[in-house]
């Protein structure tokens, strides 16, 4: 195994093969898109890679996937997201196709399923392709091994020549992209090292980490959750004003009105109700404490911004979101035609699935400000989920 290098500045691009139905994980949706510790498999995935240095990453996402992807991760540039392949090997070759034209010399190819990626690691394997075109994480086999034949143990298996295999693998952009072109194999290659190997590449090891712990199973992502989880559960309201001249934001949709909400933000009363619902039920203050209308930043901040902030102050504190229930109280406009945009959207911003946001509408029988058509308020609940701390 080589040894542990110093952290390298190289730039480097990335590939993220989610394709993959993920139907083995036991999850209401594809395991890349489902929630785990407070946000998406996927989003921990990119971010993690992000954080170690990733420049451009390409993604593939099922086909017909790339809104909801797009949608997870809206607010993260530089990414190329595209329709996967039949097998991982097809996906990967694409990936590899897509950033052709703008790849640096080296690319980290990494399955979304192995959300925590350490920076460290990353580190060992673009030091190792100073000697090697390809280079790979791997730990040992700690167990006793035997060849199975059928229900009956079959030939002993010495496991000190055998390393268990992880993701990401670093390899020179031109190298894993030529043997990809070149790869014949009848089934789907099991990694891209086998399809650097293949080919005739070099393909070093370094050592991998616990934490890229690859999520397969249901009881994978019930580790991520206490036996026994906390029940939080939080109100909030809030009201703005219509005025002419101004655009109108609601549920992070913009909505075409003869009036706009007026505020130091964009004024989203839907949004401000639930940051105050989410905050509430994470018992960490509100949304005039985290966001000041007095400081100037904020001003025309789109308030997404706020919804993010109290979703991942809640995960830090263990808490994740278990459903939402929005009411918008005004005459005008009509929400109904709006309703799903503003679902998929709030669903987006707090990463979750749609069917764990409510978006509802009322009058006031024409009574009270709203009634008068003078602005727009908005109750929220909000229920998280987890282990406080």
């Amino acid at each position: 195994m080589a040894p542990s290098p110093a952290p390298s500045d190289k730039p480097f691009a990335a590939v993220i093969v989610a394709a993959g139905a993920g139907v083995r994980a036991g999850q209401p949706l594809p395991k890349q898109f489902a929630p785990w510790r407070g946000s998406s498999v996927l989003r921990h995935a990119v971010q993690s890679l992000r954080a170690a240095g990733a420049g451009t990453i390409a993604i593939a996402v099922p086909p017909g996937a790339e809104p909801q992807a797009s949608s997870l991760l809206e607010d993260i540039v530089d990414l190329r997201i595209f329709s996967g392949g039949t097998t991982r090997q097809a996906s990967v070759a694409i990936a590899l196709d897509v950033l052709a034209d703008h790849a640096p010399d080296l690319v980290l190819i990494h399955d979304a399923a192995r959300p925590d990626c350490p920076a460290e690691v990353v580190a060992r394997l673009l030091g190792a392709l100073a000697t090697a075109a390809g280079a790979i994480p791997v730990l040992p086999v700690v167990d006793s091994l035997v060849a199975a034949a059928g229900d009956k143990m079959g030939t002993p298996v010495a496991r000190e020549a055998l390393r268990r295999v992880q993701t990401p693998q670093a390899f020179r952009f031109a190298a894993i992209r030529a043997a990809h072109q070149s790869w014949s194999g009848v089934k789907d290659a099991g990694d891209d090292a086998q399809v650097l190997g293949a080919a005739g590449g070099t393909v070093a090891l370094v050592a991998g980490d616990e934490r890229l712990r690859k999520l397969t199973f249901a009881e994978d992502f019930m580790a991520a959750a206490p036996a026994f989880p906390t029940i939080r559960t939080g109100s909030g309201y809030d009201v703005h004003r219509l005025a002419d001249g101004e655009e109108l934001w609601l549920c992070g949709v913009r909505i075409d009105h003869r009036q706009g909400l007026s505020g130091h933000s964009d004024a989203d009363v839907a949004i401000h109700a639930l940051v105050d619902a989410i905050l509430g039920a994470a018992a960490a203050g509100d949304i005039g404490q985290h966001f000041p209308p007095s400081d100037p930043q904020w001003r025309g901040a789109a308030s997404a911004r706020f919804l993010e902030h109290a979703v991942a102050l809640a995960a830090e504190r263990g808490l994740a979101i278990g459903n939402v229930d929005v009411t918008l109280i005004c005459e005008a406009p009509r929400i109904g035609p709006h309703r799903e945009a503003m679902r998929a959207r709030l669903a987006g911003i707090m990463q979750v699935p749609v069917d764990a946001v409510s978006v509802k509408a009322t009058t006031t029988e024409r009574l009270g400000f709203t009634g008068r058509g003078e602005g727009i308020a908005a109750q929220a609940v909000a229920t998280l989920i987890g282990n406080a701390r």
